[in-house]
């Protein structure tokens, strides 16, 4: 057998952490931040997306760049013109090709020690195809998806104990979703003695979509339901129930009243604190009916990296993941954690 050449023979040493040289040396930094431990568990990921837009641009750069060990990519649309505002993996020349064909080596050259695996046929999200697809990976994320479907997805990633991320944007809104199911992760311990270890493994109970949707709001004080700033929340899951009785999302000034009367009936069901909020403000409403169809970039790079970010905390469990669900405002530039239906 021939000998490797040196360049590629380092490359497969092992280090006394089990991480090869060049992984070792490519990490150090972020290893330095977030431990060992932490990036041999990134390092052993498979990360299965599900259909590649602005958000999932963003959320795939920080996986990847961070060293996962696998991400699977399904998405069977071709590129669009729309496309290149928010997708930076894609050019002029792209549109009308497959988006990951267009995308794969540019993935790929972003770190080469990740596996890159594309799925263009979307017929594998279907029932059967989906559940063999879920059990091969330890965790899903969805963006830019209906209610629906995302409900859907994650009843089967609970099926098999697998971690589900949504996310998306509509416009100027951006929103992300994560059910973690029973979460072990290591958590400030602000009580402990001077010398004494200064963090303690706490576990969190997720909720599923469907549960957390079901959501009651009338526990909140006037303070705590401020704070969360719930008109956001209401704006978005209007969009989805629009997005649920037309098959489509709202997308001409026509639908505002449509709109608003859905996202204020949500408000009531929800018993949200009245000092506070009645109704979702009808220029937020004004301003979602026509924009909520449209991608904008620097909206899918803020709601795409802090996705990406939670990600690599759930598997690294050294830090407090969203608990659950953490909408985003580009009117104002903030965004809050909304606790929905967790114990």
């Amino acid at each position: 057998m021939s000998a490797l050449p040196a360049n590629d023979a380092s490359s497969t040493l092992q280090t006394s952490n089990g991480l090869t040289e060049e992984e070792a040396s490519r990490y150090d930094r972020q290893m330095r931040l977030w431990g060992i431990e932490a990036q041999q568990r990134m390092r052993n990921a498979t990360i299965l997306m599900i259909r590649l837009r602005g958000v999932a641009t963003e959320a795939i750069k920080n996986m990847v760049l961070a060293g996962i060990g696998k991400l699977v990519i399904v998405d069977g649309d071709e590129v669009t013109e729309e496309d290149l505002g928010a997708g930076f993996f894609f050019r002029d020349e792209d549109v009308g090709k497959k988006r990951l064909d267009a995308a794969k080596v540019r993935i790929e050259s972003l770190n080469p020690l990740v596996t890159v695996e594309t799925v263009s046929d979307s017929s594998i999200l279907e029932d059967g195809a989906l559940e063999t697809l879920i059990r091969t990976v330890d965790l899903v994320c969805v963006t830019d998806w209906d209610r629906v479907g995302l409900i859907r997805l994650n009843e089967v990633c609970r099926r098999y104990k697998k971690p589900f991320y949504a996310g998306g944007t509509y416009g100027l809104l951006g929103y992300i979703f994560c059910d973690l199911l029973d979460h072990e992760y290591l958590a400030p311990d602000r009580s402990a003695p001077k010398d004494a270890p200064k963090s303690i493994k706490t576990t969190a109970a997720y909720s599923p979509l469907d549960v957390a949707l079901r959501h009651k709001w009338g526990g909140l004080t006037k303070r705590q339901t401020k704070e969360i700033n719930p008109a956001v929340l209401f704006a978005i899951l209007a969009i989805w129930q629009f997005q649920s009785l037309h098959n489509e999302l709202p997308n001409d000034s026509g639908h505002t009243n449509e709109l608003e009367s859905i996202a204020n009936l949500l408000v009531s069901e929800a018993d949200v604190n009245k000092q506070v909020l009645t109704h979702v403000p009808r220029t937020l409403i004004e301003s979602i009916s026509t924009t909520a169809a449209h991608e904008f970039s620097p909206v899918c790079a803020i709601v795409g990296g802090m996705l990406g970010q939670d990600i690599l905390k759930a598997l690294g469990g050294r830090e407090v993941p969203i608990a659950n669900f953490f909408v985003f405002d580009g009117n104002t530039g903030g965004g809050t954690v909304c606790r929905m239906n967790m114990p």
